[in-house]
């Protein structure tokens, strides 16, 4: 059971990664991979929900396959932020590798504070 609700959540988090981010970069005339960086705050954003729903176990292990590990999985993308940010590099525009680097880092922990102290929130 728990292998279906992982598959059925990529099967979600895939196309919706990709649409998300088409959708996010062709608002921005930049170099900058504001897609990927997007869908990966999101993806942290919903995990740290997500940890905090199943440390006050309010989720159950079936619901966090699903999104967590299904959905999530797919949603975010490291290997993307890894290529763009050495495209990003190999282009001279060290600038922007840095600051994808930072913010991403950054913004990723952020997003799973907020994702925490919301659940938290909700579940205490």
């Amino acid at each position: 059971m728990t292998a279906l609700m992982v598959v059925l959540g990529a099967m979600v988090g895939a196309p919706v990664r990709y649409l998300v981010d088409r959708a996010v970069q062709a608002k921005h005339d930049s170099v900058f991979p504001w897609g990927t960086f997007t869908v990966n705050i999101a993806g942290s954003f919903i995990l740290g929900v997500l940890i905090r729903g199943s440390a006050a176990h309010a989720i159950p292990g079936t619901l966090n396959a699903l999104l967590g590990t299904g959905l999530c999985g797919a949603l975010t993308t490291y290997s993307t932020f890894g290529y763009e940010t050495v495209r990003l590099l190999e282009d001279r525009v060290r600038a922007y590798a840095v600051l994808n680097v930072a913010a991403s880092i950054v913004a990723g922990l952020g997003a799973t504070y907020c994702g925490v102290a919301v659940a938290e929130a909700i579940w205490t």
